[in-house]
């Protein structure tokens, strides 16, 4: 009975070596077909390298992304702490022209002088700075503080047991934790 002639199913031998010459087969299938589960392998294969490529591109972007919204935040603060510093430097500037004419409005009400028109000015201008921030300091009976008062006298006393400020000649002003002057005082100390 030849080929031809069988019409009962059809049996494929799928192993790799011919059991009577021992040599490696080619896949079974039509000509040059290459075997299927073979290639579903390499299929399978490469989808996984491809899924993990794009799984470390995103990685790689995610963690970049990452890295620049860190770095505009930071540069974002550095901004915003820069223009305040110079917010602060511009209205100090200002407020320090401003203390001789504090200064005259202050000797002005000393002397009875500030009086009328010229008391409204002087006190719309005290209000004015003290609401940008400017500080007023320097009293007699405080400690005395190199970093904010300039001692201009010093006497011996026994009724104070610590450098006091006993006199203030010139009031100091302070803005934004900044000396802008130092008060001038006489100063007492141990005898």
């Amino acid at each position: 009975m030849s080929d031809e002639e069988f019409t009962g199913p059809r049996v494929t031998d799928r192993r790799r070596v011919d059991p009577n010459s021992g040599e490696v087969r080619q896949p079974a299938g039509p000509a040059g077909a290459p075997d299927p589960l073979l290639e579903e392998a390499v299929e399978a294969a490469l989808v996984e390298a491809e899924v993990g490529e794009v799984e470390r591109k995103l990685a790689e972007l995610t963690a970049d992304l990452q890295r620049v919204h860190a770095e505009y935040a930071n540069y974002r603060k550095r901004v915003d702490r820069d223009r305040e510093l110079i917010r602060q430097n511009a209205v100090g500037g200002v407020l320090t022209e401003l203390i001789a004419v504090l200064d005259d409005i202050d000797r002005a009400r000393q002397h009875g002088e500030l009086e009328g028109a010229f008391k409204t000015v002087g006190e719309a201008l005290e209000s004015s700075v003290t609401r940008m921030g400017l500080e007023r300091y320097g009293a007699s009976g405080e400690p005395f503080d190199p970093t904010i008062h300039e001692a201009l006298t010093h006497e011996a006393s026994d009724e104070v047991s610590e450098p006091t400020v006993v006199a203030v000649y010139q009031p100091g002003y302070r803005y934004s934790d900044r000396v802008l002057r130092p008060a001038r005082v006489a100063v007492a100390g141990d005898a």
